[in-house]
């Protein structure tokens, strides 16, 4: 073969493929996101970094609480301190009325709707859950949301306000032009919805046993709503699903709860003296210079407690700074450890706090898992910057505000033993939601983006580092978020949006805004740009954010400046669409480079030829009589040559040809190489790289990666070259289910068989017997119907 004459002839095949292609509409998978981006600007750069004019809001506020126990309400006041850093003179703010969720009219409760008709329909009947009937029933009656006593200047002059569902609107005296601050001051009171009834992301717990509460107080005051520059105000109504947007700013906090409980809280304790008994100001001081947790409240104490229900109150004080929320957690039932960390320059008080329904799990893993994840998150990001790092065991199954984390497995005690046991389930997913939780203080507490608009920007991001958290807590940790084989069947699933949606109109939001963003990014680490650039670049963004509001292009754009590759084809593909990876290999054709020489080549082809099936006329004539047997005259020179005999005319022919290639031409005929065309169809839509494990002849296996960009000219089908030095046995695609596949059965060639089991069974019949369901004991839960009764109701 003719190298040069191969060259010429890949052009011309290029060329007629090229045209083909722009015959039809061309889906370029690897255009640039210029259109969906917004435009840089001074205060957000093209490379995804704070530009020279980013600014941001500040708001700091001096608050009061008072924990009515029983009528489990909040009665708040205090003074918010608003700065206006912005280049804009503002007219009016806008503050978040969150609480006003809970009021029976809401949005939340009027919007809601039942997936289908179906949900209501079980076995041929009308049937719906207990818990949502209570739900539906409760939340009519349950009188929830803010109630504003008054909002003035701080002398005393009402301001002019309007309450819209759960945004308030506060009209200045006059507009706050760029620089300044005001302040103005706020009574309030509402009542705690009860967690496992009506709440979300707050409530108290009820314990029957001992008449005793767990209150786990969030979204408590009105707080300031977000001014920003790619958003202006953002006063989108809390639905839901849309969680947070808050300024930073420094907390001033007293909280009033009766004197025998125990309050864990955003921020530092600045009066231990008047809360604490010496013996656990001593043990507090202790946990600080330990390498185990101390116990501060120990369990009998909170048991004591449990069983003398004060009368009187208690001031505890709290003070945090550079926070954008605070919530706090109020109990008697409380056990408290503690044990120090280090983390950077900063002394980290690791905490934990539990009733003692919670042991043994909480006091085993709660505060070691919390350490695990500042040692974890913070090489992935940055050092963590806070005082305190808290877990509280409530009703709250799990959520996140600065410092605190509420959080809910809990063992299981056997109504008739008394034993406590907790399933492996219980475990790890306790010490997955503390890691998931407590991570949240990375993101979005200090990487500070809009909740109330992209979950998947706090959510995914936070899954993301939780899967390397876990990944670091043991081998073989059973991590629900994060491998890419763990995500295909909502791949495969047809009820979705793009990771792009904003997040009150996200479906299978788990799926959505947790697994699969925290799955691409594992992907784009492992699979696309590797360890070392991956982890550089996504560090960048956590430095180049902490404490600031990025947004989804600031994250794009900082990702592919800081690891040198254009990703654009990666975001439009996982974040902007439904597509999935389905790469299928469609065919195989093997060639080998000919030699030219005679001798070489028609010996080849004669072996060729010779291994093709006898057809079943030539099998069945084997062994028949031919003329030219008996009659040997008859046979000539074409009886003792075949076609692959080589003639001189081929040696001369080749000689001639010889003489005119060059020393390396001559060398590349020699070469012996095997080559494969292989074809390829992306069925999915999604664009990835191909991962091939190709096995040769000996026995060898090796990986070929190839990028995303071989997709580039021919998203949907392309060829592909494989060059081997012995014959090639075997190809699959993906090998290690790295990408996603969402159907690994095309991933291989040959076809691999999926091996399964077939369950045999009887025909079952006789299952809808009405005359033995009539004529079935009847038992009643006060006494149990004896042998031989007869029901009541079929005397």
């Amino acid at each position: 073969m003719n190298m040069k004459h191969l060259a010429r002839g890949a052009a011309l095949l290029f060329a007629l493929s090229a045209g083909a292609h722009a015959a039809d509409k061309f889906d370029d998978k690897f255009r640039q996101l210029d259109e969906l981006l917004p435009t840089p600007t001074s205060t957000r750069t093209a490379s995804g970094a704070p530009g020279h004019a980013y600014w941001q809001q500040r708001a700091d506020y001096k608050l009061r609480a008072t924990l009515d126990e029983d009528k489990r309400a909040i009665n708040g006041a205090g003074t918010v301190t608003y700065t206006n850093n912005s280049p804009d003179t503002l007219n009016y703010l806008w503050v978040q009325l969150d609480q006003n969720m809970f009021r029976g009219d809401s949005d939340n409760r009027n919007i809601s709707t039942i997936p289908s008709r179906d949900a209501w329909q079980k076995g041929g009947a009308e049937g719906v859950k207990f818990d949502a009937m209570r739900f539906a029933f409760e939340s009519r009656k349950f009188e929830g949301g803010f109630d504003i006593k008054s909002v003035k200047t701080t002398d005393g002059r009402p301001l002019h306000h309007v309450i819209n569902k759960t945004m308030m609107r506060i009209d200045l005296p006059q507009p706050m032009k760029p620089g300044s601050r005001f302040s103005f001051a706020l009574e309030w009171s509402f009542n705690i919805p009860e967690m496992n009834v009506l709440g979300r992301r707050m409530g108290f717990e009820r314990f029957k046993e001992d008449g005793n509460d767990i209150f786990e107080i969030a979204q408590w005051f009105p707080r300031m709503a977000a001014y920003y520059d790619a958003a202006g105000w953002q006063n989108k109504q809390y639905l839901g699903d849309g969680e947070f947007t808050l300024e930073f700013g420094d907390y001033d906090v007293e909280i009033t709860v009766p004197s025998d409980h125990i309050v864990a809280s955003t921020g530092v304790l600045q009066n231990p003296g008047a809360v604490l008994s010496p013996a656990q100001r001593e043990r507090l001081a202790q946990a600080k210079k330990a390498n185990k947790p101390v116990i501060i409240v120990t369990q009998a104490e909170a048991e004591a407690a449990e069983k003398a229900r004060s009368k009187t109150m208690k001031t505890w004080r709290f003070k945090a700074d550079k926070v954008r929320d605070f919530a706090f957690a109020s109990s008697r039932k409380f056990i408290w450890d503690a044990q120090a960390i280090k983390s950077g320059d900063t002394d980290v008080m690791a905490m934990s706090y539990y009733p003692k329904e919670g042991n043994p799990l909480w006091e085993k893993y709660s505060t070691p898992a919390i350490i695990h994840t500042i040692e974890q998150y913070s090489k992935y990001s940055f050092d963590y910057p806070y005082p305190t790092a808290i877990s509280v065991n409530g009703p709250v199954g799990g959520m996140e505000y600065p410092m605190i984390s509420f959080n809910g497995p809990r063992p299981t005690k056997d109504k008739k033993t008394g034993e406590v046991t907790y399933s492996k389930a219980t475990k790890y997913g306790l010490i997955s939601v503390i890691i998931h939780e407590v991570g949240h203080n990375y993101y979005p507490m200090i990487v500070n983006s809009d909740e109330r608009q992209w979950t998947w920007m706090d959510e995914g991001l936070n899954s993301f580092v939780q899967f390397l958290a876990e990944q670091a807590w043991e081998e073989n940790y059973p991590a629900r978020r994060g491998d890419p084989r763990n995500i295909v069947d909502y791949m495969r699933s047809k009820n979705q949006v793009p990771i792009m949606t904003n997040a009150e109109s996200t479906l299978q939001r788990g799926a959505n805004a947790y697994a699969k963003p925290a799955t691409a990014l594992n992907i784009l680490r492992e699979t696309v740009l590797g360890r070392e650039l991956f982890d550089f670049a996504f560090r960048e963004y956590a430095q180049r954010w902490k404490f600031k509001r990025p947004t989804p292009a600031d994250f794009f754009r900082t990702m592919e400046d800081a690891s040198g590759t254009d990703l654009d084809w990666f975001w439009r593909g996982w974040f902007y669409t439904t597509d999935a990876v389905d790469v299928s290999i469609d065919g195989i054709s093997e060639y080998t480079i000919s030699s030219q020489d005679p001798e070489v080549e028609k010996a080849l082809r004669r072996k060729l030829k010779q291994a093709d099936p006898l057809s079943l006329t030539e099998q069945r004539n084997q062994g028949m009589a031919r003329r030219v047997d008996a009659h040997p005259e008859l046979k000539d020179f074409y009886n003792e040559h075949d076609d692959f005999t080589v003639t001189n005319a081929d040696r001369n022919k080749f000689n001639e040809a010889q003489s005119k290639l060059e020393d390396w031409e001559k060398a590349l005929l020699k070469e012996g190489k095997h080559l494969y065309l292989v074809d390829f169809s992306n069925l999915g839509g999604l664009v990835t790289p191909l991962v091939l494990e190709i096995e040769l002849k000996s026995g060898k296996k090796v990986i070929e990666r190839i990028p995303a960009e071989v997709w580039r000219y021919s998203p949907k089908k392309i060829t592909k070259l494989i060059v081997t030095d012995e014959p090639m046995v075997s190809l699959v695609q993906d090998p290690y289910w790295e990408t996603a596949d969402i159907d690994t059965g095309n991933n291989a060639w040959p076809r691999k068989l999926t091996p399964s089991r077939l369950e045999l069974f009887k025909t079952q019949s006789g299952q809808n017997d009405m005359m033995k369901d009539f004529n079935t004991k009847l038992k009643t839960p006060e006494t149990k119907a004896t042998d031989g009764a007869t029901p009541k109701a079929a005397q």
